[in-house]
């Protein structure tokens, strides 16, 4: 992770407000609207859906983009950006705003809303590699295979309109997914190569995968296999790709859910992301 330049109060921002944040905390939003517009010259975006959000961070000019919003808010925009090939030239800002901020906390941003508002006037630009599978998809923090559900959820549709916005934003993140689906995970035999090097093969189960950005071009790999009486050590690894194929699996990619494949590789783009943090 480099520190690559910070921020002068002169610039101009594009403040792209996820619809859930504005739904779920409205105070926080308005917070962060006050302290952002009190810094910087800043143009606000109220985008109904996953189109608007698109084509408002589209045509940000030379606007800074700063995202309000939670994790899969702040995972869009890194989606849209490299799609677009534009992550290159642009430094990206958010104010976490919303139930799953555990991401944007992870990378550095802070999780208070004055606080976060007050790096994206203030802070520095610093690139974070991601890791971009076969299918253009980006991962900022983690994958796990096979996917298990989050954990510590509260959220229930009732008395909630904004829920069904969530569900219809969440929706929109990750491929379509055959109707029948397995019941739950369990050991899975899949071939883990790193480097072109396999770290495990089809002949051994494993309870599970995980794969994360480490900085310096690589990533961090752990392979748990499956425990026969004593415990077993997993493996580890580290290389720039990272290849996973057998029978169909699915993984979580931060807070999305994809698949099933049967095979997907994921490389290293060092320095990738550009994201602002306090200085």
């Amino acid at each position: 992770m480099a520190e690559v330049a910070t921020f002068a109060t002169s610039d101009q921002l594009l403040v792209v407000i996820d619809p859930v944040a504005r739904n779920m905390d409205g105070e926080a939003v308005r917070i962060a609207k006050d302290v952002l517009s009190a810094g910087a010259a800043t143009k606000v975006c109220l985008p109904e859906g996953p189109e608007e959000f698109a084509r408002m961070l589209a045509r940000r000019g030379s606007r800074r983009p700063v995202v309000v919003g939670d994790d899969r808010a702040l995972m869009r925009a890194v989606s849209l950006l490299h799609r677009r090939r534009e992550l290159a030239g642009c430094a990206l800002s958010v104010v976490p705003v919303g139930a799953a901020l555990s991401l944007a906390g992870a990378l550095g941003v802070p999780t208070g809303t004055v606080a976060a508002a007050r790096a994206v006037l203030d802070g520095v630009e610093r690139r974070l590699d991601l890791l971009v599978d076969d299918s253009d998809g980006v991962v900022l923090g983690a994958l796990r295979i096979p996917s298990l559900p989050p954990t510590g959820s509260t959220e229930t549709a009732d008395g909630r309109p904004w829920l069904r916005t969530y569900h219809s934003l969440v929706r929109t993140l990750a491929p379509a997914r055959p109707a029948q689906l397995p019941s739950g995970p369990g050991p899975a035999r899949l071939r883990v190569e790193v480097d072109g090097v396999t770290l495990v093969d089809l002949d051994q189960p494993v309870e599970g995968i995980s794969v994360s950005p480490r900085g310096s071009g690589t990533a961090s790999v752990e392979v748990r296999p499956v425990s026969v009486g004593a415990e077993a050590a997993p493996l580890l690894a580290r290389g720039r790709r990272v290849t996973v194929s057998g029978a169909d699996f699915r993984y979580r990619a931060d807070a999305t859910e994809a698949g099933p494949v049967r095979r997907r590789t994921w490389t290293v783009w060092e320095g990738a992301l550009g994201l602002v943090v306090p200085g």
